[in-house]
């Protein structure tokens, strides 16, 4: 397996907890302006944002360009899942669809890789 995959797919998770992060903060009523957006939720969802940008840049060192948009999907599943998880939201027919045709696009790229 070839580490900078590896790598690509560490920054996708980092990129997808860091979202759980912002949406926490979101969902949260403060008493000023300022709180809304200088609260260690925000700060550390940056942060791993910021991170996840830099895992990017090193995967991309030894990964072709073409895998970039395939694994970077793999967020949106995963971000799925984990508001599942983390908030109890529910999984419509529509989101279920929309990672259905998700990894089908995932798979179809493989196949003709």
């Amino acid at each position: 397996m070839n580490p900078s995959l590896l790598l690509y797919v560490l920054s996708v998770v980092v990129a997808s907890f860091s979202q759980i992060l912002l949406k926490k903060s979101a969902m949260k009523t403060y008493d000023s302006f300022i709180k809304e957006y200088v609260n260690p939720y925000v700060i550390c969802g940056y942060i791993m944002l910021f991170g996840s940008m830099l895992l990017t840049i090193l995967a991309f060192r030894g990964l072709d360009y073409k895998y970039g948009p395939i694994i970077e999907s793999l967020g949106y599943v995963l971000v799925l899942i984990l508001s599942r998880l983390i908030f109890k939201e529910g999984i419509s027919r529509r989101k279920l669809l929309g990672v259905v045709l998700i990894l089908a696009g995932i798979l179809v790229f493989n196949l003709g890789a």
